[in-house]
């Protein structure tokens, strides 16, 4: 009971995260699940069974709130399905080892990009509104939803950044796209385990502990993401993208940094994304006053306009 319990306040966790920030659920719960010894497949495979509820009232919430561009949704999560599809039909035979930190500098670089842009531009409204390509989505999703089926996670930290990085689309809705169109990624990667593993190593009772979890947090992650001002939650999403897969290359074989080394850049990281955040909050602060100001002003110049028409037409009116 102890560990259902454990699993059911880690699936509410993880998806609180992955409902606000784009990303998580998938990396926190497999995590999870290979600490206490499951093998790779089973637990990709009882995260992607329980992501099938919890990707469905995710994307119901962010549709309700607003959060869903439909076209990104079916140009990314289409070509997602068949990445995860075929990953997670390879994943017994295929190893990541040598993937999985390539892949990490590549989101590595990305986040910083997006922490940098978020947190000192803000969201650029040049690009804002334009469409987000077929030629783009298409193979993003593709790559996304083999990481994510081969990895136990995945389909956020590629997807999110990718999208966020293009400035195309504001904040809450790539996350709410990203979170929509997982949907469509999970029931293809679960297809795939079960077509390749059967039930075997597959715990159905951890999985519903997951999903109960993540379907009570779901709605609230939801609302909070239509209310974090996109500066904010730019800077969030980025800080979250650099600080995890540091920690992947650290851990990798690539560099194998051990536990002192491993813990400052921990420490070092955390403080430049808290900094980044509070930036980013007085920034936002600052705007948001001189926008009230400008609007003020010119209320005022309003005002004054129509006072000044009004003391000019009463004495042609007395005459």
């Amino acid at each position: 009971m102890r560990t259902l319990i454990v699993l059911a306040l880690t699936g509410l966790g993880a998806q609180l995260v992955d409902g606000s920030l784009g990303m998580a659920y998938g990396v926190t719960s497999t995590t999870l699940l290979l600490a206490v010894g499951t093998n790779p497949a089973a637990a990709s495979a009882t995260v992607h069974l329980a992501e099938i509820g919890t990707t469905l009232v995710s994307g119901a919430s962010h549709w309700r709130f607003g959060n869903v561009d439909w076209r990104v949704v079916l140009k990314i999560g289409v070509p997602g399905a068949v990445g995860a599809f075929t990953g997670a039909t390879v994943l017994s035979s295929l190893s990541t080892e040598i993937a999985e930190p390539a892949m990490s500098l590549i989101l590595l670089a990305l986040g910083v990009y997006v922490l940098g842009r978020f947190t000192f531009i803000g969201l650029s409204s040049r690009n804002l509104g334009k469409p987000l390509r077929k030629r783009f989505l298409s193979p993003l999703g593709l790559l996304a939803g083999f990481v994510d089926a081969t990895g136990g996670g995945g389909w956020g930290p590629v997807g999110t950044p990718a999208i966020l990085a293009s400035g195309r689309l504001e904040p809450r809705k790539v996350i709410g796209s990203i979170d929509t169109s997982e949907f469509l990624v999970t029931v293809a990667a679960s297809i795939g385990f079960l077509a390749g593993l059967g039930s075997e190593g597959i715990d159905l009772t951890w999985a519903a502990a997951l999903l109960i979890g993540g379907v009570i947090a779901a709605p609230l992650a939801a609302w909070l993401v239509r209310h974090i001002p996109p500066r904010v939650l730019g800077s969030a999403v980025g800080g979250i993208i650099v600080v995890t897969n540091a920690r992947t290359l650290l851990n990798s074989d690539w560099l194998s940094a051990n536990g002192t080394v491993s813990t400052a850049v921990h420490v070092v990281l955390y403080l430049v994304w808290a900094g980044a955040l509070a930036y980013s909050v007085r920034e936002y602060r600052r705007n948001a006053a001189r926008e009230r100001e400008l609007v003020q002003a010119a209320g005022s110049a309003g005002d004054a306009a129509g006072g000044t028409r009004k003391t000019e037409e009463e004495p042609a009116a007395a005459s």
